[in-house]
């Protein structure tokens, strides 16, 4: 990252900061404070949406500058619950509505624990962006509209992303046979492809795999291919990725373990321990778990990382985005809650053509009859970010493969592909690295 880029960066975080409800918290000191206490606000305004939800069909309805919204608890703010005065309280609240937008919503209650009534209600942020800030004049506080920052200086393109992607292969000095698997990024719901330019040094296959259908490119090399590169080009239309409706039954493999992603044991206590306090919804225990990843690990290419080891998370507390997701999934997954693993590559959004720095992989966990994005390695290294990845995936992106344990015939010979977005290469049945680059060339201007 160049020192001018940083700055940015930093002065977007610090704006955030400075635009949050830290004041609104640190200046609650009247005496009536501490007759409530934080877990008493924080009981009054859950039993409060729960009641309201109960009422209106399952969903919290919210209406705010002519809107209505329709939406279901995610979490409460406890960093963010206060006393401002005798009887008076505020709570910060987290609500998703039906397509995965979260908005951060501010609630001012009036009374006694156990009898606390909502006075007003306003929606404060959407997706970690804020819509005004609180600023104190003598003893009252008066809400100052924010002009929009955006959420491209992180890293985000909301809406559409079109460009090129060159996917290139570079086959290493063979003394024998090599056996290559590659992913082919296929069109689904949320990217269009096109293969335009596909180049191989010898014959070639296309497979599927048994149980997730991606496609790999499978061929044969010898030492008469040594050098030559393999060449894939891709012109790509990407849309920004929410909550999606499930109109099919989950499939069980959602909920099973896979070779490095176990389940039950630790990964069951750690999660339930995670989630006290959220047991309401599957969605509040996602938050919660993903919360719990972000507070405890660091993002840290050390080790033994980028295998999506969730042993390897779990007792490292380091790693890449493989192991921030793999270690999600095994938390969901031995609480009851589907998630699942897709593998890619991030587009830059500050520039418009040049080299990507590998893959990148994300997950996704369903509640509430939706399929819900996530990516716990970036909320990491942007706080401002970390509601934003909580439901969504951002257009610049490309999507390879889904899936852990990939089964293809022919296969290699040590079994199941962990996961693929590099090449697996095989020579004389031992894995061997082959030099991977990605490319891209955006095509226009991204759709905001």
């Amino acid at each position: 990252m160049n020192c001018r880029k940083l700055l940015i960066n930093s002065l977007f975080l610090i704006l955030i900061a400075c635009n949050g409800k830290q004041e609104l918290s640190d200046n609650s000191t009247s005496k009536a404070s501490k007759k409530v206490s934080i877990a008493e606000i924080e009981t009054g305004i859950k039993a409060y949406i729960q009641q309201k939800t109960a009422a209106n069909n399952g969903y919290f309805e919210v209406r705010d500058r002519g809107k209505d919204f329709k939406m279901k608890l995610v979490r409460v703010h406890t960093e963010y619950l206060s006393n401002l005065g005798p009887s008076s309280h505020f709570a910060c609240v987290d609500l998703a509505d039906e397509n995965g937008d979260v908005y951060d919503v501010d609630f001012f209650l009036e009374g006694e624990p156990g009898a606390m009534q909502v006075t007003e209600t306003s929606v404060h942020k959407l997706n970690g962006r804020p819509f005004y800030a609180w600023k104190q004049e003598k003893k009252t506080w008066k809400r100052v509209p924010v002009k929009e920052a955006t959420t491209r200086l992180l890293g985000v393109i909301e809406g559409t992303d079109t460009f090129e992607f060159t996917y290139s292969v570079i086959l290493p000095s063979l003394t024998e046979k090599a056996q290559l698997w590659i992913p082919i990024a296929t069109t689904d719901s949320y990217q269009t492809v096109e293969l335009t330019s596909l180049q191989v040094p010898t014959d070639y296959k296309l497979l599927k795999d048994e149980d997730f259908g991606n496609t790999i490119l499978y061929l044969q090399a010898t030492k008469e291919h040594s050098g030559q590169a393999i060449n894939i080009q891709y012109q790509i239309r990407r849309l920004e990725k929410g909550a999606v409706e499930e109109k099919v039954g989950i499939d069980k493999r959602y909920l099973e373990p896979n070779l490095l992603m176990p389940i039950g044991g630790r990964f069951e206590e750690i999660a339930k321990e995670a989630i006290q306090g959220s047991e309401q919804t599957d969605l509040m225990k996602a938050r919660a778990l993903y919360d719990y990843i972000i507070d405890n690990m660091r993002y840290m290419k050390y080790g033994t990382f980028g295998t999506g080891d969730a042993n390897y998370a779990c007792d490292a507390r380091t790693g890449n985005c493989t192991e921030f997701h793999s270690f999600f999934i095994s938390l969901a997954r031995s609480i009851g809650i589907p998630a699942r693993f897709a593998v890619g590559a991030s587009i830059p959004s500050e520039r418009n053509e040049g080299g990507i720095d590998g893959y990148h992989c994300w997950a996704e966990f369903y509640a509430e009859g939706k399929w819900w994005p996530i990516d716990i390695s970036e909320g990491n290294k942007y706080t401002a970010l970390a509601t934003y990845y909580f439901g969504h995936h951002p257009a610049n992106r490309i999507e390879f493969s889904k899936g852990r344990d990939l089964r293809v015939v022919p296969g290699p010979s040590k079994g199941p592909i962990n996961f693929l977005a590099y090449p697996v290469m095989e020579i004389a049945g031992k894995e061997v690295p082959a030099k991977t680059t990605f490319s891209f060339k955006r095509s226009g201007t991204p759709v905001l």
